[in-house]
């Protein structure tokens, strides 16, 4: 992995996002995005200050709905960061950009103006901005890459996805270089009215930063997040050839489904723990050989406890004690499909860093969640190995694993 971008309610670039983190803060506050007069939940985790034409055209910018302007501006970042020249070899640079929902504000947009204006008064941009695969097509076309192009619109799990589809395109030679991630703009009046009608988002209106609590015993839902994450995967040798810094290996992917439930985790565990002992099959290593877990922990009652089974039953129960887990969802929210990426640059840095991000406000153990969340504050620990976890509705599974890069191995 050679470049990484990557905007948050914890900032606007990763390292401000980082920082943020790190420090054990919360992006979440008042929705600021619409009126939320009757609605049940007033407060999700927003962008702070974000201008998209800092990255991309104003002109162009105004065709893309939001999702599309997050994951493009992460790209030109990751671009930037990897100092890579797409331009040099056009057709062996791809993507892959993943979204759990799409262009929920192009959607609002335009089923108000159909029913205020009539049909005749739709925009043309109206279906291009909508479609889930469109933030992976603006990517692809402004940066002029011509390689694989893939939009994985697998709910929460989708992100992890891409960077799994990323890396197996690299392997089976189709590309050197993969842009690989995801983005999700959801904080709308459809978004926030629709996942509240299914009990999945807190209702503590009174103490916003407080509210997402991953493996807490009151726990009572996510904070909707926004956010887009990107990785930039290259070929090692390549990478080597041009002089690219080089932040981690990505060492493995797994991928499974529970073919169980619409919303509901796989009660056992065992088809999520399916996924991560593929992930380490496909790394060559032993579950033992795992020293941290950035959990999908997304702060509801039944999946926190259900991934505390599953990380026991994939490193078995006498590592799975002995082994840091955290989610970050605290302090982000939940990103949906742009969820996986941006927790995958988290593992990269805690990796890379020798830094374990906190799991914030963990105040009541759960006996359910019994292993280790880091709480509250961030731990340093010089790690090599460490797992990042996606699982999302429909029964989407999806687990990579990182390795902290060393010349000399």
């Amino acid at each position: 992995m050679t470049g990484v971008g990557m905007v948050t309610p914890l900032g606007n670039d990763p390292e401000s996002t980082w920082a943020s983190l790190i420090a054990g803060e919360s992006g979440a506050a008042p929705i600021t995005h619409f009126d939320t007069t009757g609605y049940a939940v007033h407060f999700a985790c927003e962008l702070k200050d974000f201008d998209p034409t800092v990255w991309i055209d104003r002109k162009q910018a105004r065709r893309m709905d939001r999702f599309s302007q997050l994951a493009l501006s992460a790209a030109r970042m990751a671009e930037a960061d990897s100092g890579i020249s797409v331009a040099a070899a056009p057709e062996r640079v791809g993507a892959a950009v993943a979204t759990g929902i799409g262009g929920l504000y192009a959607f609002e947009d335009c089923f108000q103006s159909l029913l205020e204006r009539g049909p005749d008064r739709t925009s043309p941009f109206a279906i291009v901005q909508i479609i889930p695969n469109m933030a992976a097509a603006w990517v692809s076309m402004e940066l002029g890459a011509r390689g694989p192009l893939a939009a994985e619109c697998t709910a929460c799990a989708a992100s992890n996805m891409a960077i799994g589809d990323g890396l197996d395109a690299i392997r089976l030679g189709r590309a050197d270089v993969m842009f690989c991630g995801g983005t999700e703009a959801p904080i709308t009046r459809v978004g926030i009215a629709g996942f509240t009608a299914m009990r999945a988002l807190s209702r503590r209106n009174d103490d916003p930063r407080r509210a997402s609590r991953p493996f807490d015993a009151d726990r009572d839902g996510f904070v909707m997040g926004e956010a887009s994450g990107m990785l930039v995967l290259e070929e090692l040798e390549h990478a080597r050839a041009r002089g690219a810094k080089i932040y981690a290996e990505v060492l493995g992917y797994g991928v499974s489904s529970d073919a169980s439930h619409v919303s509901d985790p796989d009660p056992s565990g065992e088809n999520p723990a399916r996924a991560m002992r593929m992930a380490f099959a496909d790394a060559g290593i032993a579950p033992t050989d795992v020293e941290y877990v950035n959990a999908h922990g997304t702060s509801t009652p039944a999946g926190d406890s259900a991934e505390t089974r599953v990380i026991k039953r994939a490193l078995g129960e006498e590592h799975a004690y002995r082994t840091p887990v955290s989610s970050t969802k605290g302090a982000t929210g939940h990103c949906l499909g742009a969820a996986g990426a941006v927790e995958a640059i988290f593992t990269v840095f805690a990796v890379q860093r020798g830094v374990l991000p906190p799991t914030i406000n963990y105040e009541t153990p759960d006996p359910e969640c019994d292993l280790d969340y880091i709480p509250n504050a961030a731990r340093e620990v010089p790690i090599r190995i460490g797992v990042n976890n996606s699982f999302g509705f429909g029964g989407h599974n999806a687990c990579v694993v990182f390795r902290r890069w060393d010349e000399a191995a």
